[in-house]
C-alpha cells in the first residue's frame, strides 16, 4: 500500500467499514435465506456475496474517489481565481465613478447610433451607405432611429450640465477639466519630447491636455450638432421664423461637424484610449471605472503622488 493510500485509508477505517457491511448484509438477507439452508449452500452464498461485494465496493470506491478529487480540483481552481481577482483588484484604482460611467455609456451609445444613421445620408451614393440603410429597415426607420439618438444626445448633454452644477463630484471634476496655462506648456513639452529635445515626458495631474481636449471637443460638437440638428428637424419653423439661409447654414454645419466628430472619435479618441500600444486591444475603464497602478503612475504621476500620500496617511495608525 502506497503512503498516499495509507494517509487516506487506515486499518481503523477498514474495521469500521467491515462492521457497516456486516450490518447491512445481515439486514438485507433477512427473509431471503430459507430456514433449511445447508452448510454447502451457506458456503457458496458467502462466496457469491463476497465476490459481489468486492466488485461493487471497488467500483463505488473508484467513483467516490474520482468525484471527490474532481470536486477538490474545482474548488482549488475557484479559490485560485478568487485569489487572482483579489490580487488584481488590489492593483487597481477607481478613476471613474459609476455615475460618470453611466453618462459616458449614454453618450457613446447615442453617438454610435447617430453616426450609423447619419453618415449614410451624407454619403448616400456609396454602396456601404445603401447597405446600412437597408439593414436598418430603410430610410423611414433610419430617420426615426436618428432622431432617437438625437434626443438621447440632447438629454445626456443637459443632464451633464445638471451634474456639473448639482453634484460635488461634478463641480470638482469640471474645475479640473478647465484648460489652464500649464496645459499649453505640457503640450509644448510633449512635442519637444517626441522630437527628442526633452529627455522626459511632461507630468500630468488628474487630466492631461489630451483628455481636456477630448472633453471640450465633445461639448463644442454637441452644441453645434444639437442646434443644427433641431434646425433640420423643424425645417418649416426654422424657415418661417429665421429664413432659409439659417436652414442652409444649419444643414452645412450639421453635415460637416458630423464628419469632423466621427473622425475625432475614431482617430483621436479611439487611438488615445484603445488603440495606443500601451492600451491595445482596449481599455475597460469605461466599463469598470478602474485603471492599474502602473497606468496611474505613468499617466497621472502628479495625481498618483497626491493619492499615495493620502493613502499612506490614512493607513498610518
Amino acid at each position: 500500500m502506497s503512503e498516499a493510500v495509507k494517509k487516506a485509508w487506515s486499518d481503523q477505517d477498514t474495521r469500521a467499514v467491515s462492521e457497516i457491511v456486516q450490518q447491512a448484509a445481515s439486514s438485507a438477507l433477512q427473509g431471503e435465506i430459507p430456514p433449511a439452508v445447508t452448510e454447502d449452500q451457506a458456503k457458496r452464498l458467502r462466496e457469491t456475496l463476497a465476490s459481489a461485494l468486492a466488485t461493487e465496493v471497488a467500483l463505488d470506491v473508484r467513483r467516490a474517489a474520482h468525484a471527490f478529487f474532481e470536486e477538490e480540483r474545482r474548488r482549488e481552481k475557484d479559490a485560485a481565481k478568487e485569489r487572482a481577482k483579489a490580487g488584481k483588484d488590489a492593483d487597481m484604482v477607481e478613476r471613474l465613478s459609476l455615475h460618470v460611467r453611466l453618462q459616458h455609456m449614454v453618450l457613446f451609445s447615442s453617438c454610435i447610433l447617430l453616426i450609423l444613421t447619419g453618415l449614410p445620408i451624407k454619403f448616400h451614393e456609396a454602396a456601404v451607405s445603401v447597405f446600412l440603410i437597408d439593414i436598418m429597415g430603410g430610410p423611414d426607420v433610419t430617420r426615426v432611429l436618428h432622431r432617437i439618438g438625437a434626443v438621447a444626445l440632447t438629454f445626456i448633454g443637459l443632464y451633464h450640465l445638471f451634474y456639473c452644477l448639482a453634484f460635488e463630484e461634478g463641480r470638482k471634476t469640471f474645475g479640473q477639466l478647465i484648460p489652464k496655462p500649464q496645459d499649453a506648456k505640457d503640450a509644448l513639452h510633449q512635442i519637444l519630447y517626441f522630437l527628442g529635445i526633452k529627455k522626459d515626458r511632461p507630468l500630468f495631474g488628474r487630466f492631461s491636455y489630451v483628455e481636456k481636449f477630448d472633453y471640450w471637443a465633445v461639448y463644442w460638437g454637441m452644441v453645434v450638432m444639437i442646434t443644427s440638428g433641431y434646425i433640420l428637424w423643424f425645417k418649416d419653423v426654422t424657415i418661417n421664423q429665421f429664413g432659409k439661409f439659417v436652414f442652409d447654414i444649419g444643414r452645412e454645419a450639421h453635415s460637416d461637424e458630423a464628419l469632423l466628430a466621427t473622425l475625432a472619435i475614431v482617430i483621436w479618441h479611439f487611438y488615445n484610449v484603445h488603440f495606443n500600444p500601451h492600451k491595445f486591444p482596449g481599455s475597460l475603464t469605461w466599463l469598470n471605472g478602474k485603471i492599474t497602478l502602473r497606468e496611474f503612475k505613468e499617466e497621472h504621476p502628479l495625481e498618483y503622488e497626491e493619492w499615495k500620500a493620502s493613502h499612506d496617511k490614512g493607513s498610518t495608525p
